[in-house]
């Protein structure tokens, strides 16, 4: 008996994923729960576990290509059954199936058709026009590829790759095109053109990417942004951290000074809960979050992503470095659940490496803030008539004014800010 496995909805508002790898091939004996595949969504890299004990009798599709959901992707043997071959179903009563018509060339009140080809031409013409099918579904291209290499005219087999993983993209099958034309063009002995499509590229927006600007995009044109800026003097932070960093590596924890960030963040939002909030367009409603989930913005390969730390305010200061540690990794990874990579309530983009004066982060919509940090350098400011050296750091906060005024999000700001100057407040209060 066969079963015909569909992708299942892996997480809220997914509609697609490009496979990434395969696991198992055709005829391979997998185990319920087994990992069959790879899949690639705007939110997360998942692995697909088999539903059911069999062996594998068939898989759709190949590395890099889009599978929707909903639409079979494997097909499963289970027992000593064979799937049912595609197409019309096996008659019933053990009768022989009629074989199927010829295909017509012509209509009935259409001309007639062309005369064969001569037997040796026919049996030449079959023969490449097989190998150039067989070579075309053995290549690895995205359908849009592949619908540019026939609108070009363009046999894709025979175009170099240069993508990842031996992928073709649109500028080899246009580079192609063009070397082709220019090639046919050029008069014996000419020398070939320049080609001005091998200046640009074309890359499909789509998976993360293509979501990280369906993000900005309804967030920029949904809040009204501002940005506030203020410069904090955080040696005494540096000092405090230096002094628990032997600790910290004692417990196989890495402390850098995000986990500080987030509790003088956390007295901030529990002094001003209109930026721990969203807004509800549809039903005109502030809503207010008695929980504090902090998106940390994290690089990767693919893109932006934001990965969660839940519940940061019960955290400790190494329970919170622990934290931020394994998910950047797994964002790097793209390994993350997509339960991890939503629900937060105000986000923190870490500037600090890339150095810079101020930044107009984008609101991590639907929230209504988000605050950018910058890198610590060590400047001269006056004491009094004294030269002294201390610890500066920037911090950008961007707010939504339709929920957060200006003057609150200045008020914030410093509040935030009170708490990096002097951390010891933070242990005080117990944030």
């Amino acid at each position: 008996m066969a079963y015909e496995f569909k992708l299942p909805d892996v997480g809220e508002g997914v509609v697609e994923g490009e496979i990434v790898r395969w696991l198992v091939k055709e005829g391979d004996v997998v185990s319920a729960d087994q990992g069959l595949i790879e899949i690639m969504t705007d939110k997360a890299t998942v692995v697909i576990p088999s539903p059911r004990a069999g062996r594998i009798a068939k898989t759709v599709g190949k590395e890099g290509e889009i599978i929707l959901v909903g639409k079979t992707f494997v097909v499963i043997e289970e027992g000593n059954g064979s799937p049912a071959p595609a197409g019309r179903p096996a008659p019933a009563g053990g009768q022989k199936a009629a074989p199927a018509p010829a295909l017509k060339t012509a209509s009935a009140a259409g001309p007639p058709p062309k005369a064969a080809p001569p037997p040796a031409a026919a049996a030449t013409a079959a023969a490449v026009t097989a190998t150039a099918a067989t070579s075309a579904r053995d290549i690895l291209a995205t359908p849009a590829t592949r619908r540019l290499a026939r609108e070009l005219e363009v046999d894709i087999a025979r175009v170099t790759p240069t993508g990842p993983r031996g992928r073709i993209t649109h500028d080899d099958v246009r580079r192609f095109a063009g070397g082709e034309t220019a090639a046919a063009a050029a008069p014996p002995g000419a020398a070939p053109p320049p080609s001005a499509t091998g200046a640009e590229e074309r890359q499909p927006l789509r998976g993360l990417r293509k979501k990280i600007a369906e993000k900005m995009v309804q967030s920029k044109f949904t809040a009204p942004h501002y940005t506030y800026v203020e410069e904090v003097d955080v040696t005494d932070l540096v000092r405090l951290r230096s002094a628990a960093q032997k600790l910290a590596e004692e417990k196989g924890v890495k402390l850098t000074y995000l986990p500080y960030v987030i509790k003088a963040l956390i007295a901030g939002l529990k002094r001003f809960p209109l930026v721990n909030a969203t807004l509800d367009d549809a039903a005109g409603e502030i809503v207010l979050k008695r929980y504090y989930h902090i998106g940390i913005a994290t690089s990767t390969e693919k893109g932006l992503m934001v990965p969660v730390v839940r519940d940061a305010d019960r955290r400790s200061l190494l329970d919170l470095a622990s934290e931020i540690d394994r998910l950047a990794r797994g964002a790097r990874e793209m390994s993350l659940a997509p339960h991890e990579l939503s629900g937060s309530t105000f986000t923190i983009t870490n500037l600090g490496p890339l150095g810079g004066v101020l930044a107009t982060p984008i609101i991590n919509h639907p929230e209504v803030a988000i605050m950018g940090i910058h890198k610590i350098r060590r400047r001269p400011v006056y004491e009094g008539e004294a030269l002294v050296p201390r610890d500066l750091m920037n911090v950008s906060m961007s707010f939504d004014h339709r929920v957060v005024d200006g003057a609150i999000g200045a008020e914030f700001t410093q509040h935030v800010v009170r708490y990096l100057e002097n951390p010891n407040l933070l242990f005080m209060e117990m944030v």
